[in-house]
């Protein structure tokens, strides 16, 4: 079996605070294939973000605890000096960052800050690092990209200044993209763009991990899906076993709050009991536990991720027995929807 391009393994994110110190990644553990697309899906809060921000090493604050080991082509990316650190953000990792407004520098012009980014990586002149500048906002579908080129971020709608932060991430041609919330406020017809620029890119050849709550967007592009809460991995395994067989009780809440094209219409949406954990507040046991209907006694035990008898990498965190799953997701559909 080849090597990961990514191995993640036994990751720690924690925070010091005045009350004392808040773990918001808690042994997360993932890894990416060449090539492979996984999504990492979740509600806010669930760690999606900050434990990407740890492996790009970008937490620099020093009341940050990252802990672990993050393999990146066979060198841990924690260990790394800074100067190679630096090498490899941008050239062999890019991030795509939620807000593409504040990922954007707003003294500066959009083709300048892509150039910029070019010639920090490479030794190219400024007028050719400006020329593929400008053609990098072309291959992303900024229309006249020439003059857009000389525009700074504030004269670009939501969808023009996500389209620029993907070409700067792709500037140097990354092995891996890192794409979090993507597609988030914008409009559908600008999301359906994006998807369909992400799935090129990975045709390339490129890796993606895409951080998002959409699981829509998820069953679109991902090979690979990772449900994440409470800073911990509930449920993971390839894309069709989690949507058609979905183990975890909290990854049946995301499902089933989907809105439906076909079937029966429903007066309400399907929700999920309660709010999401909060980092300072996570129970000994299962992090779901307090919003879970089906939780017992044994949920106080902290579960650890168990694969199924397929054999196809597909694995949850759940204490519930593995043949009575089925049947309690289809009782609690029903009470749902009776309610």
């Amino acid at each position: 079996m080849p090597e990961p391009l990514l191995d993640v393994r036994d990751l720690r994110v924690s925070f010091r605070t005045r009350t004392g110190r808040v773990t918001a990644v808690d042994g997360l553990s993932l890894s990416v294939a060449p090539g492979e697309v996984l999504g990492v899906v979740g509600e806010s809060g669930s760690g999606k973000s900050v434990s990407m921000l740890a492996v790009l090493r970008l937490l620099t604050n020093p009341n940050v605890l990252v802990s672990g080991e993050v393999r990146f082509r066979g060198r841990d990316l924690l260990t790394l000096p800074d100067k190679e650190m630096r090498a490899v953000r941008g050239r062999e990792i890019a991030m795509v960052f939620q807000d593409p407004m504040t990922a954007l520098t707003p003294v500066y012009t959009v083709g300048w800050q892509i150039a910029e980014q070019i010639r920090a990586h490479e030794r190219v002149s400024r007028k050719e690092a400006n020329s593929r500048a400008v053609q990098l906002l072309s291959d992303v579908g900024i229309p006249d990209a020439t003059a857009r080129a000389r525009a700074y971020p504030h004269e670009f709608s939501g969808g023009m200044r996500q389209r620029a932060v993907i070409a700067m991430a792709l500037s140097c041609s990354p092995a891996l993209l890192i794409a979090d919330e993507p597609t988030t406020a914008l409009d559908v017809t600008v999301q359906a763009q994006i998807l369909d620029l992400m799935r090129e890119l990975n045709a390339r050849g490129s890796a993606m991990v895409l951080i998002t709550h959409d699981m829509g967007v998820v069953s679109e592009i991902a090979d690979r899906v990772l449900v994440m809460y409470g800073g911990r991995v509930a449920e993971e395994g390839p894309r069709r076993a989690v949507f058609h067989g979905p183990r975890h009780p909290y990854t049946w809440g995301l499902l089933d709050s989907v809105p439906r094209v076909g079937g029966a219409r429903l007066r309400r949406l399907p929700t999920i009991a309660g709010m999401p954990v909060a980092p300072g507040d996570l129970p000994p046991g299962c992090a779901f536990a307090p919003r879970c209907r089906l939780r017992h006694d044994r949920c106080e035990e902290l579960p650890r991720l168990t694969a199924g008898r397929a054999g196809d990498g597909h694995r949850d965190a759940c204490w519930l027995a593995p043949d009575d799953r089925a049947a309690l997701r289809k009782s609690a559909q029903q009470t749902e929807v009776a309610s």
